[in-house]
């Protein structure tokens, strides 16, 4: 046996479709995807492992990194398939949930509907107790009350529980006692505290992150305690990190504790990735569009760093508006997700029109032309319809593509309710899912005041560079890279991903009543906390700190974060705490309001792994474009017919090769269709950079 290989690192990605997985060794990846196994999602992870290895050969036991990423919770919430769990409010706060914060994500719509609630009311119990705003006891918890509620638990056999008690930010006596009470009467629940999932004020948010949490935690401490087991029995002595939705790394216990804090982790790897892209090509605006076998997802990244926020929501009712999902207060890379992926189902509603997603045919059955029981088309059923997709060489020929069953799909479901034939259906098909993508990401830009045309579009996924370039001609931008191993490009993003933990704490205060000491002794214990949760993933490599302080002008609802010294503060930082916090407002705003009372009401900290900066790229040498391997038919969007493309192997195109568009550029992880609209170079760091021909004439 060879020795151990130092630095052997690997990324795995679980998909609601496939599953990605990345060996890197240095100078060598190895790639691979592999369909997802639902009801185990850890046998795909320990198969597709062990076949990467083969062929690297290697062992388990030479793996020194494991870094891993999943949808896991995310679908579980979506499609409800967590734990049985109940809540424990503060007497009078049982419908929390339901009320929220009184606002109608659609004002003018009679028949709204809301998400039901990951707990129903049934199973939303109350105690007495109080606690004020300062943390102070005003009426002590009833234990006995805590008792007969653990009864109701026991026979209604839950399996979680959150609380959440009101002000248990400030002081999480009540929260912990209740806990105390329940580990020694209910052993075996699982017990999330709103006071450490989310020490924050705004109660809903506070309460329904909980909720989540407590939702998944079963779930996803069960799978990662097997996928543990299932390495650690096949030699593999790493410890497993989790990527974060904030785009850091978690040790596996701190992921256990906090599964909500991993409900976007693979687009979050995405992000990571499309970053460094951005930042090795000296690209100061960038969109990033991953589409995988589910969803699409879409963030805007400038100077290098995605958007970032503390909150987003998750199974919104209503596509593109805010306020029809379940807030999670938790960091989080920002971007849209959509269920717009190569898996996404195409049906004729009753007004004749093609929709497109958000369910998807997942793993399993799958597309139609998977051949594994799929009957409804599907995105990638268009796209083989369309010529996109040589059957050949999909996935690396691990998986046969049907031809004949993706064209019967479109035919029985599409194409005769509208009497179109298969190639027209199949384009309307992919029409409708690239509309809804490109409408996505205008709506992302405009929330953020940002615009796209000017952007370049960043492409990964197992169906993103199939679609980048219309996506491109739909929205005007007219530059697309396509990394090297773009099919697993989250999982790549996996091992930029820096070690880090953030923590949230709520602390009232007035600038003009500024209470140093107080401030100071919240940031140290914070520091402190980070610091142990940040080193479990850190390896022993130094870690940095941030400090910042979320400020608003007196009695404003929302709040925009203030850098803070990385040192104690005193009583001189308030006039440079007022002109950060009025820059930033200016910023934003375009002005501030001179004078103004501010306050702080909330405190930052992130420990993290000092980031290193790639190199700059340089300019390669021209090369000519290798013979292709064939030619293909392949229906071109813009132009609205088929052309004669000529198919080359992304693996035989060396940096500074040219290639022209129209054509089609194949590789075992995806595909990459270069429209007519675009000409093809790889770059010195192997990218595909798609330029536009003529940006006139596109639409």
């Amino acid at each position: 046996m060879e020795p151990p290989t130092p630095g052997l690192r690997l990324a795995v990605d679980i998909g609601g479709t496939f599953t990605d997985i990345v060996l890197d060794s240095g100078p060598e990846r190895f790639p691979t995807k592999v369909l997802t196994t639902p009801a185990a999602p850890e046998r795909a992870v320990v198969d597709g492992t062990s076949a990467i290895l083969a062929g690297a050969r290697k062992t388990f036991a030479d793996v020194r990194l494991f870094v891993h990423g999943t949808t896991l919770a995310t679908n579980a919430i979506i499609e409800r398939k967590g734990a049985r769990a109940a809540l424990i409010a503060t007497e009078g706060f049982r419908d929390v949930l339901e009320i929220a914060d009184e606002s109608r994500f659609d004002q003018y719509d009679v028949f709204i509907e809301k998400p039901q609630p990951l707990v129903p009311r049934r199973l939303r119990f109350t105690v007495p107790e109080r606690l004020d705003v300062h943390g102070s006891v005003k009426l002590p918890l009833d234990e006995a009350a805590v008792a007969r509620v653990a009864e109701r638990l026991l026979a209604e056999r839950i399996e979680a529980v959150a609380i959440a008690l009101i002000h248990a930010y400030v002081n999480p006596m009540h929260e912990e006692r209740i806990r105390a009470i329940l580990q020694e009467r209910c052993p075996g629940l699982s017990i999330t505290l709103s006071s450490e999932v989310c020490p924050e004020a705004r109660e809903y948010e506070r309460t329904s992150t909980a909720v989540a949490n407590a939702y998944v935690q079963p779930l996803m401490s069960g799978y990662l305690n097997r996928l543990e087991q299932a390495f650690r029995s096949n030699g593999c002595t790493a410890p497993i990190h989790l990527m974060t939705s904030g785009g850091s790394l978690a040790s596996l216990r701190t992921a256990v504790s906090f599964p909500v804090r991993l409900i976007e982790s693979g687009p979050a790897g995405g992000a990571i990735l499309a970053a460094r892209i951005a930042a090795e090509r000296g690209e100061d605006r960038i969109l990033s569009f991953d589409m995988g076998g589910t969803t699409a997802k879409i963030c805007l990244i400038d100077h290098g760093r995605p958007f970032k926020a503390r909150a987003f929501e998750v199974d919104r009712s209503s596509r593109f508006m805010k306020g029809s999902g379940f807030p999670l207060r938790i960091p989080v890379i920002e971007m849209v997700e959509i269920g717009a992926g190569g898996g996404s189902l195409a049906r004729v509603d009753a007004m004749r029109r093609i929709l497109v997603g958000p369910e998807s045919a997942g793993a399993e059955p799958g597309p139609a032309c998977y051949g594994r029981g799929g009957a409804e088309p599907t995105v990638t059923d268009a796209d083989v319809a369309l010529g996109k997709i040589d059957p050949a060489r999909f996935a690396g020929g691990k998986i046969e593509i049907d031809g004949g069953k993706a064209a019967a799909a479109l035919e029985d479901r599409i194409g005769n309710p509208l009497g179109l034939a298969t190639e027209a259906a199949a384009y309307g098909v992919a029409e409708i899912v690239d509309e809804n993508m490109a409408n996505a990401a205008r709506v992302h830009a405009v929330e953020r005041g940002a615009e796209v045309r000017a952007r370049t579009l960043v492409a990964f996924g197992g169906a993103a560079p199939l679609h980048a370039a219309r996506l491109a001609e739909k929205l005007g931008v007219e530059r697309i890279i396509v990394p090297a191993d773009a099919g697993v490009g989250s999982a790549i993003g996996f091992l930029e991903a820096p070690a880090a933990f953030e923590l949230v704490r709520s602390l009232y205060m007035r600038l003009d009543r500024f209470d140093a000491p107080s401030a100071n002794a919240l940031l140290q214990a914070m520091s402190s906390e980070a610091s142990a949760l940040a080193s479990e993933a850190a390896g022993g490599r130094p870690l940095t700190e941030q400090r910042r302080a979320f400020m608003r002008y007196a009695g404003q609802g929302h709040e925009i974060p203030v850098e803070l010294p990385g040192r104690p503060l005193t009583g001189d930082d308030l006039a440079a705490l007022r002109q950060a916090f009025e820059a930033e407002y200016d910023r934003l705003f375009a002005r501030h309001i001179p004078g103004a009372a501010i306050e702080i009401m909330s405190w930052v900290v992130l420990v993290s792994c000092a980031e290193s900066r790639p190199d700059r790229l340089g300019a390669p040498p021209p090369r000519p474009a290798p013979t292709p391997a064939g030619t293909r038919d392949v229906f071109d969007a813009r132009l609205g017919k088929k052309l004669e493309v000529p198919v080359l192997e992304r693996a035989r195109l060396q940096p500074g090769t040219r290639i022209a568009g129209p054509a089609l550029i194949v590789e075992d992880g995806t595909s990459t269709y270069v429209s007519a609209s675009f000409d093809a170079l790889v770059d010195a760091g192997w990218a595909l950079v798609l330029t536009a021909k003529a940006p006139e004439g596109r639409s």
